[in-house]
């Protein structure tokens, strides 16, 4: 005689759980199991250990997994940038108190905004198996209702995203990805400011070191601001001839992009960042001015160093300074990001006569 049929309150019971399949609930004994990896298509014990072993994973709360598997498997590998972009994005999706395991030092900055809230959709203590879409566009709306930029509501919605993504990958997880169908508003670009030469003139003039020296080199160089702050001086060649460094020749009045300086780390640039950037003449005049003034300037010191020869960060100068000087120049919408965007229209306003065109509006006796 066949198996009794599945009484009506099974199947209640089982639809009940609504982590059954997200979760790998379990399967009965003689259950066929599909062909995976090689293993044969009857269970045996090793099977149901992996199964047992997935379900525990997928049952335990979103920080566990993030401690144990999603930091070091998907974190830790990647470049300096991206592990702080991860941590950085992780505090609004983790709480300070379980977000130890490489993860508590991104924390030290007091965000005021976020602690305002005190109903702050953190998903800590939710199983992998209970967040779901609606969960994923709670913590996004309340970034945004509670003063969050667009941008930074997406980053929350693409780590959660990458967890997910990677806990389907590692077999922790069965199902959707909670966080693949969560759109997103549509992003109003601001305005792209630019100085005209008399703010520029009128900013460099209020600005001192280090913040005009930063300036400097982001009107007259393409260099972003790590490459800045990573800049030393045996990657500066200021004279007529070549010079040779690190086993490589830099030539004539160039400076060579090696390094970068990003959030406390130091490491070399990769790809087509690593790059030759001419010195025209008129930003020779001036390294040579700050080389002269300073007494950081060894091969291995920094252009732009602090007192004790430590790089300095622009983003910190950015806070301190930039708006202040903003506001007092009627340009309260001032950063560094400007100076670059004003770099790349006197490029294309004035063509091969741009550096001759600022010696009128930078005069050396500045420094």
């Amino acid at each position: 005689m066949g198996s009794p049929a599945t009484t009506a309150s099974e199947e209640d019971l089982e639809r009940s759980d609504p982590c059954n399949h997200r979760c790998g609930g379990d399967s009965p004994e003689d259950e066929v199991v599909p062909h995976i990896h090689g293993l044969p298509h009857h269970p045996t014990n090793a099977m149901r250990s992996v199964r047992k072993d997935a379900d525990q994973i997928s049952s335990m709360s979103l920080s566990d997994f993030v401690r144990r598997r999603f930091i070091p498997e998907f974190v830790e590998v990647k470049r300096s940038a991206g592990r702080s972009h991860f941590r950085e994005i992780l505090k609004y999706i983790l709480l300070a108190e379980t977000a130890h395991c490489g993860l508590a030092e991104t924390y030290d900055r007091i965000d005021v905004k976020r602690r305002a809230v005190q109903s702050w959709p953190y998903m800590d203590s939710l199983r992998l198996c209970d967040i779901d879409e609606d969960s994923v566009r709670q913590i996004v709306s309340v970034a945004l209702d509670s003063g969050y930029s667009l941008q930074t509501a997406t980053h929350i919605r693409n780590v959660i995203r990458a967890i997910y993504s990677h806990a389907i990958v590692a077999c922790c997880y069965t199902g959707r990805n909670p966080a693949a169908l969560v759109s997103m508003p549509a992003m109003a670009r601001k305005d792209t400011h630019t100085l005209s030469t008399q703010q520029l003139r009128r900013v460099l003039e209020v600005m001192r070191f280090p913040e005009r020296a930063i300036a400097l080199l982001s009107i007259l160089t393409e260099m972003n601001l790590v490459e800045i702050s990573g800049l030393q001086w045996q990657f500066v060649n200021l004279s007529t001839n070549r010079i040779f460094v690190d086993e490589e020749w830099i030539p004539a009045r160039t400076i060579a992009v090696r390094n970068q300086w990003y959030r406390g780390e130091f490491t070399p640039v990769m790809g087509k960042r690593r790059r030759f950037v001419p010195v025209p003449e008129l930003l020779g005049s001036i390294l040579r001015v700050l080389r002269s003034s300073k007494q950081l300037t060894l091969p291995e010191h920094f252009v732009i160093a602090s007192r004790t020869g430590s790089p300095i960060y622009p983003g910190n100068i950015a806070k301190r300074r930039l708006k202040s000087i903003g506001q007092l120049c009627e340009v309260p919408w001032l950063s560094w990001r400007v100076f670059h965007h004003t770099h790349v229209r006197l490029r294309t306003e004035f063509g091969r006569n741009y550096c001759k065109e600022l010696e009128s509006i930078l005069p050396l006796q500045w420094w």
